[in-house]
């Protein structure tokens, strides 16, 4: 721990008579006596996390930004290391006042310790592990002095368009709310002044997942029902876990961008919901403003501050314009007084007022950053985060023992191994999958490898993937200059004497991600031609697919024998595919996103409400494509096993309940097959009779279960009026009586069904 003499002195001079604990008395106590003493500028100050005006780079410790902290105009900034950061707070011990400076970094799915991106951590089904990889995160990341992330996001996507559905949690709301509070556990513990602990930022406040095309950044529209009943749930259960801050959304609510949308930002999430925490800003969304057509700079800097928005992120609208908005009287003292408060009270649950520099500890730095113990537990979630979609004739696990050929663009990556949003990306630790298989594999393998196709050559996706942004986000796309058939011709080459055929296809890290929508979601044009030419050798294919998004692999689903779903698996992603691929784990991991068939088909989820003429194939005038089935792919909650599983019928205790009755499912689980293995058993309920038309079917409760081969066990869910709740026509949230059914199965598709009626 840093000390710092000089400080300390003023500190206590400062707050001595109101400092004694962490309650709510003395917080409050606290910052009351804090703002009194601070002017006009620096409360505007402190709601400006920014470089500052002075065009230092953002988080980056630079001398321009170093002054505007020293003058008080950042109350907040961006984190980049343990040094910057000490410099930013020892520039904030020379202010006036003294006051910390707020540490955010996007700590979105591993600090130094990668984990797999978040759609693969929620194919887990496992919070407990999801939790550990944030508590893990939380770890590293506070080590260097970083207190903030913003993470988790919490938007539900039904658009694999949206390169951004890397970074959530799928298409289920219920679903999405497990793990945002797991998230919220992990990244903010127990207690939030502790040196190991960070603040969690829910984003993106709200529906930003919704977004129109798939297209980032673009506008959203929907009504309040299918705002609250389909995409509000994961917000509200990561504020109700505690979550200390929220970031605002790029997009339209009811027409008013997020930012400066006061229904929103104050009657729904203060006045309805509680939330006590302060509210960020999206970078600059306060600016993009003006593109919406809500006014100038100083216009819609006023709208934000009025509708509930607390710190503005690198927009300098704030800092530059409330002084000026507060002497025309667009704004209040009382309200720029609030948003400062609300700053200041998360510096203190912090405990930076106690110690400006309790998140820089250089011991920690050294022990507990990239750990054996954290790389195991990156490599055991990447396991269990993978999807077996197919194993035709039970081609996988593989045998170790004789020759692998590993083909494709991916085979040797690194980098691209990481996915999007990855700060500190360290490719030199990360073994790829050709590595881990000859690692995993032993002695007895002998691994053969060719690029066989480049990733792509779609002249647009290429310039996309070759530019400097690329480099910001992932991995810049290196090209290989020799011709097709030279790569092809090498791809047939190693696998002439392979007894198995390793295909690693599908993205690059920049090719998902923010600003990263695809039009297109299939495998591109230079890759499946590569896979053609693999399955014409009549060797046995396996495809192990690197993506952040469903993709449209029909044909693969097709054609291919074997196809595992990797995602972008992490740091110890090479090393976790190798034990998936060699019978090491069994794969349980079950989709939390539903594949389509074609883009025709989307937005596609499971959830959906039905259509007032159902799909019939006998009859030309229901709702259906002429050229392709409803059904996706691969639905929500599908994932295969090196075993199988049988489900009973369901049994329930009652088929007519009243009032506060409990009703008790039953079904009997059975590992059919010679593997142990572990099956995510799944809980539906339809509400087929309501006041509003309801879904066909919606996930209430899961379990996950290990087997022995031939083992049984009796799976037991507790269904309460709870369970059937929902947002009626007045947003009023309740159950309603009548007949419903419930399905338990092994995914959205594929269930056993019980009904009964539940009076009030």
């Amino acid at each position: 721990m840093i000390n710092n003499k000089k400080y300390l002195v003023s500190f206590m001079l400062l707050v001595a008579s109101v400092f004694t604990s962490n309650g709510q008395d003395d917080m409050d106590k606290f910052v009351s006596n804090l703002l009194q003493k601070m002017t006009l500028e620096e409360k505007l100050g402190q709601i400006n996390l920014s470089s500052g005006n002075t065009g230092a780079v953002l988080g980056g410790g630079g001398e321009g930004q170093l002054i505007a902290i020293k003058k008080g105009e950042i109350g907040a900034t961006g984190g980049s290391s343990f040094e910057s950061i000490k410099k930013i707070q020892d520039a904030a011990m020379e202010s006036r006042l003294k006051i910390p400076v707020l540490i955010g970094l996007d700590v979105i799915h591993g600090y130094k310790t990668i984990f797999p991106i978040p759609l693969a951590l929620s194919c887990s089904w496992d919070t407990d592990l999801i939790e550990r990889s944030a508590q893990i995160a939380a770890k590293e990341a506070s080590a260097s002095g970083v207190c903030w992330t913003y993470s988790p996001m919490v938007d539900i996507a039904r658009d694999p368009r949206w390169g951004r559905v890397s970074e959530g949690s799928g298409e289920d709301p219920w679903w999405g709310s497990q793990v945002a509070k797991a998230m919220v556990r992990g990244y903010q513990g127990g207690d939030l002044s502790k040196n190991n602990t960070i603040m969690a930022c829910v984003k993106h406040f709200a529906l930003y997942g919704a977004s129109e095309a798939g297209r980032d950044y673009n506008t959203v529209d929907m009504s309040h029902l299918s705002m609250f009943n389909g995409y509000m749930e994961p917000y509200k259960a990561a504020f109700d876990e505690g979550a200390g801050s929220a970031m605002s959304s790029f997009n339209l609510v009811d027409g008013i961008p997020a930012t400066g949308n006061k229904w929103l930002m104050t009657d729904v999430l203060r006045d309805r919901w509680g939330f006590d925490g302060f509210v960020v800003t999206d970078y600059t969304s306060i600016n993009e403003m003006a593109y919406h057509g809500l006014g100038d700079l100083k216009t819609v800097s006023a709208l934000a501050l009025k509708a509930g928005i607390d710190m503005d992120m690198q927009g300098l609208g704030f800092i530059g314009t409330l002084k000026e908005s507060l002497d025309d009287g667009l704004v209040s003292m009382e309200q720029i007084d609030q948003a400062c408060r609300r700053v200041l009270e998360a510096k203190f649950k912090l405990g930076l007022f106690e110690d400006p520099y309790r998140y820089l500890d250089e011991n920690r730095l050294k022990n507990e950053v990239l750990t054996d113990e954290n790389l195991e537990a990156a490599r055991e979630l990447a396991a269990r985060s993978m999807v077996l979609l197919k194993n035709e004739n039970n081609i996988l696990p593989l045998n170790k023992k004789g020759k692998i050929a590993v083909v494709g663009p991916l085979a040797e990556a690194t980098g691209d191994l990481l996915g999007a949003w990855v700060m500190y990306r360290n490719r030199d630790i990360v073994p790829s999958i050709v590595e881990g298989i000859k690692s995993v594999g032993g002695d007895d393998v002998e691994v053969l490898s060719a690029i066989g196709a480049n990733l792509t050559n779609e002249p647009n996706l290429r310039k996309s993937l070759s530019s400097p942004f690329a480099m910001f986000m992932g991995e810049k796309m290196v090209v290989d200059e020799r011709s097709l058939e030279v790569l092809i011709d090498e791809a047939i080459a190693v696998s002439a004497d392979a007894d198995v055929i390793v295909a690693v296809l599908g993205e690059s890290t920049a090719m998902s991600g923010e600003a990263s929508s695809r039009a297109d979601i299939s495998i591109p044009e230079s890759q499946r031609n590569l896979l053609k030419v693999l399955l014409k050798t009549g060797k046995p294919v396996v495809l192990v697919l690197l993506n952040g998004r469903p993709l449209t692999i029909e044909w693969e689903s097709e054609n291919v024998p074997a196809i595992l779903e990797a995602w972008a698996p992490g740091t110890a992603g090479g090393n976790a595919i190798a034990d998936v691929l060699f019978g090491g784990y069994n794969p349980s991991g079950k989709l939390t996103m539903t594949f389509p068939r074609s883009v025709g088909q989307i937005p596609i989820y499971y959830n959906h409400q039905n259509t007032g003429r159902p799909f019939d194939e006998n009859n030309k005038f229901t709702s259906k494509y002429l050229d392709i089935s409803n059904e996706p792919v691969y639905p929500f909650g599908y994932g295969l096993s090196y075993t199988s599983f049988e489900y009973s019928d369901v049994e329930i205790n009652k088929s007519k309940l009243n009032g506060n009755d409990k009703l008790i499912a039953k079904v009997t689980l059975t590992n059919t097959g010679d593997r142990a293995g572990e099956e995510v058993v799944q809980l539906y309920i339809s509400d087929p009779v309501a006041s509003i038309s309801r879904p066909v079917k919606e996930l209430k409760n899961y379990k996950k279960i290990m087997l022995q081969p031939g083992e049984k066990k009796e799976i037991v869910f507790e269904i309460t009026p709870d369970d059937l709740k929902f947002y009626n026509s007045e947003l009023i949230y309740d159950w309603e009586p009548g007949e419903f059914s419930i399905q338990i199965g092994t995914n959205s598709q594929d269930v056993k069904t019980a009904s009964f009626v539940w009076e009030k």
